[in-house]
């Protein structure tokens, strides 16, 4: 049986993508990055780098490296996680392990 396991530290509540909810993560482990690009998100345009689960290589969400909008620079150097990709398409013959102590930062309602 192969267990997958991911760890994070405090994230940001009520993060929003284009598939649904998601987590803002100021670390993420377990996870490979991917090359970078500029995408247009919710927020505006970002410079972003997919992230991959280690274990089975899916896609589970994304790195800001940079915001081009004053406004979202507070995202730089974070992780979101998509909900959908990291709970909603789970092989339950393996383990996930959430660690989702929150922090005290405000959400982002896209």
């Amino acid at each position: 049986m192969l267990t997958t396991s991911f760890e994070f530290s405090p994230f940001v509540q009520s993060f929003h993508c284009r598939r649904g909810k998601a987590y803002l993560f100021n670390n993420a482990v377990n996870i490979t990055v991917g090359a970078l690009e500029e995408r247009v998100m919710l927020s505006g345009m970002h410079t972003v780098a997919d992230i991959f689960c280690c274990c089975c290589g899916q896609i589970v969400g994304w790195k800001y490296e940079a915001a081009h909008e004053k406004s979202q620079k507070y995202k730089e150097g974070k992780f979101v996680l998509e909900r959908g990709r990291i709970v909603d398409e789970i092989d339950f013959s393996s383990e996930v392990y959430i660690d989702t102590r929150p922090s005290m930062s405000d959400g982002e309602d896209a």
